[in-house]
């Protein structure tokens, strides 16, 4: 189950026509990108869970997280787990080229019976928007704190808010294309959460929801990714694939006017393409929630 589906930062996970091997590269460069953000909560997230034995990243994709959590607990051993083998390949060859390979591994199947095969009780399980992919959200989580030691830590990255690419006037079309395309992704979610096997409508009260798994919630905070304008050429080149992908889910579904500001957007050659523009930026906020085990 990897954490990235087609418009919301994320794919379904039902999907069994991606092309892994091209969709685990933009998993990796979003990831890196998004790295500093995962280093913060990580930093955070070691204050409340100090010396860890063992780390599972349940939806791990290509594992850049994985070896994030590594590096962050260097006493811990890591499992990387997810339901695509191809990502978890990538991932191992990564905990090799950093270094960590000798205590890391992986796990592939589905969340949350695979965690079923775990040797070991969890002592921090961090499930990077891999929750919500879960039909039953509160069986989700009653699943994964079934699987801590006592004392053991659930940090969830659900929530935050929807990323920034452009100012709300960008010069034009209409101002306020993101709030437009935001809305869309919106209605995508909800009918995406819909068509999960077993989907139950869920408040999305994160706490309220691992306290009813008999988990003691310890915390929430909210991480950022500012990478102001004018941006560096990665971001831009993620901007560009993150609005090229919204062009082609919601092409249909906007004004000719809107899209044609979006394939102006995505145009190199155009001066208000998004590679040109000095007033692009990425500006991403995730949230954390993170719960212990005490009994």
């Amino acid at each position: 189950m990897a954490h990235d589906h087609e418009t919301h930062g994320h794919h379904h996970p039902d999907h069994t026509d991606i092309d892994w091997s091209r969709m685990a590269e933009h998993l990796e460069t979003q990831a890196e990108l998004f790295t500093p953000l995962y280093e913060r909560a990580l930093a955070w997230l070691g204050h409340k869970q100090t010396e860890p034995g063992l780390i599972v990243d349940a939806g791990s994709g290509p594992g850049v997280l994985s070896c994030l959590l590594a590096d962050a607990f260097p006493g811990a051993r890591v499992v990387a787990v997810d339901g695509a083998e191809p990502l978890l390949q990538r991932a191992q060859v990564r905990a090799e080229r950093l270094g960590v390979a000798d205590r890391f591994g992986t796990l592939a199947g589905e969340l949350p019976g695979i965690l079923d095969d775990l040797d070991y009780p969890v002592d921090l399980l961090w499930a990077s928007r891999s929750l919500h992919h879960l039909g039953d959200q509160r069986a989700g989580i009653a699943a994964f704190a079934a699987r801590l030691a006592r004392g053991g830590t659930l940090a969830l990255m659900e929530g935050g808010l929807p990323a920034r690419f452009l100012p709300r006037d960008i010069g034009i079309g209409r101002p306020g294309l993101q709030a437009r395309l935001d809305a869309l992704e919106e209605e995508w979610f909800a009918a995406m959460r819909t068509d999960l096997p077993d989907s139950v409508a869920e408040v999305e009260d994160w706490p309220a929801l691992m306290a009813s798994a008999g988990l003691r919630h310890t915390g929430t905070r909210s991480f950022m990714l500012d990478l102001p304008a004018p941006t560096t050429d990665r971001a831009r080149a993620y901007i560009a694939a993150s609005l090229g992908r919204l062009r082609d889910v919601f092409g249909e579904q906007l004004d000719a006017d809107d899209r044609e500001t979006l394939d102006r957007l995505l145009d190199p050659e155009d001066a208000a393409s998004v590679h040109r523009r000095a007033d692009a930026f990425l500006l991403a906020v995730h949230t954390v929630h993170t719960a212990v085990r005490t009994g």
